[in-house]
């Protein structure tokens, strides 16, 4: 099975985009982020028409996140438990920040974890407090795979230069203890070693390769025993119209899952 995963930055914008890298990647799953669209307005006759069924959560043009697979979807959830709410109004609605399915046996979530803005916004804690009740879910006896834009680099390698983010988010230890709280609950990271995923629009930075590496596929030892290859598909940070994130992309045989995995 080949998973992907993409913050497409507005599907809408770029529907026929992904549809055409579905096609020439040969993608059994993709995970979206940053669909910035409602349910209502999706483009799903776009990947209907590829053998793709979709499931989205999307409440208005902000976040958004979609699964779409061709190897079945099953088990829709529109937010995993405890997953907390933002609003300054006091609003307790959950954002459109995960959407989980089963996909041919595979428990696949897409997620847009909070940016956090600034360390002192209140946005920073539900950034925190996001990822603490995400680490609850895993189940690390089952074939999990948590895909999305993490907003978070792990390493200090994982950004073009770690002076410039000082006092910034992203690179912050809290941030970094949460990421690794999901890899203790059970998880491993598919991609280390791999260029950056992400290259803001502002001040050249995919042309001087100034990056950031933050989107990724987080997996359970069931499907980590069943990774082949992973790796950042760079080529599409490429060409006009594109998202700022490139595609993470990971091969699983997942031939041999069982009724005991998928349990």
């Amino acid at each position: 099975m080949r998973i992907a995963t993409w913050n497409v930055n507005s599907v809408r914008s770029r529907a026929e985009r992904v549809a055409a890298f579905l096609e020439r990647e040969n993608i059994d799953v993709l995970a979206m982020q940053e669909t910035k669209v409602q349910d209502d307005k999706f483009p799903y006759s776009t990947f209907a028409a590829l053998g793709y069924d979709v499931a989205h959560v999307g409440y208005s043009q902000w976040n958004g996140v979609a699964i779409a697979s061709r190897v079945g979807l099953d088990n829709v959830r529109d937010h995993f438990d405890m997953q907390p709410s933002f609003a300054k109004t006091g609003d307790p609605t959950v954002e459109a920040r995960a959407v989980g399915a089963t996909c041919g046996g595979v428990d696949v979530w897409s997620l847009y974890v909070p940016n956090g803005r600034s360390i002192t916004d209140a946005h920073y804690n539900y950034k925190l407090q996001f990822l603490y009740s995400l680490a609850d879910q895993v189940d690390p006896n089952a074939p999990q795979v948590y895909c999305g834009d993490y907003n978070i680099a792990p390493r200090d390698e994982d950004v073009w230069d770690i002076a410039w983010f000082e006092g910034k988010t992203h690179v912050t230890e809290p941030e970094r203890a949460a990421f690794q709280m999901l890899l203790e609950a059970g998880l491993t990271q598919v991609t280390h070693d791999d260029p950056y995923s992400f290259w803001d629009y502002k001040s050249l930075r995919f042309q001087k390769n100034e990056g950031m590496l933050i989107d990724f596929q987080l997996v359970t030892a069931t499907m980590g025993r069943r990774l082949a290859h992973a790796w950042v598909d760079t080529a599409e940070r490429r060409g006009k119209g594109a998202s700022d994130h490139a595609p993470v992309i990971a091969d699983y045989d997942t031939t041999d899952l069982t009724l005991d995995d998928v349990r």
